[in-house]
């Protein structure tokens, strides 16, 4: 019988915030091919929704809400969207999390298009208020349809950590 290995913080939330600022960065390069530019996804929301079922912490919510708030800075949004957005993200994939425990990628995948979905929801209902406009629905979908797609990064996440402390199942 092997001991539990200790979760540390560094490793599992650390990483991460390090990996979704780089990918934010690399894919805010203005390249452009054919006249396309790369798609923005939200890259943060793979590890959001990858804490939220981890297990519960009181560290992942400050580590949502500073990369919420480099969302903010660099794509210079009024301060505080993103960060609210990811953390309402965050809080929809804790509630479900006893809902989609043990479930299958397919169930887990369908939650996290939920749970992004809620988020986009929120910041384009949070802009339209703050820009008294109302944002393009075509560019607002093609992000929603770009961050879905990182879902196995958030497995990928999950896999790694989620029998690391079973103290906390």
């Amino acid at each position: 019988m092997s001991a539990a290995r200790p979760l540390q913080p560094w490793r599992w939330l650390g990483v991460p915030m390090l990996q979704a600022v780089a990918a934010t960065l690399l894919f805010g390069l203005p390249l452009r091919a054919f006249g396309l530019q790369l798609p923005e996804p939200i890259f943060p929301m793979a590890a959001v929704f990858a804490w939220a079922v981890i297990r519960p912490s009181v560290l992942a919510p400050f580590g949502v809400l500073a990369m919420g708030l480099f969302l903010d800075l660099y794509w210079g949004g009024p301060l505080g969207l993103w960060a609210l957005c990811l953390l309402i993200a965050y809080g929809a994939a804790l509630a479900g999390r006893s809902m989609v425990a043990g479930q299958n990628r397919a169930i887990l995948w369908g939650w996290y298009g939920v749970v992004t979905a809620t988020a986009m929801v929120a910041g384009y209902l949070f802009a339209m208020l703050d820009s008294k406009s109302a944002p393009g629905l075509v560019p607002v979908a093609w992000q929603f349809l770009a961050t879905i797609v990182l879902y196995p990064f958030a497995e990928r996440l999950i896999e790694l950590f989620e029998d690391a402390d079973v103290r906390f199942r």
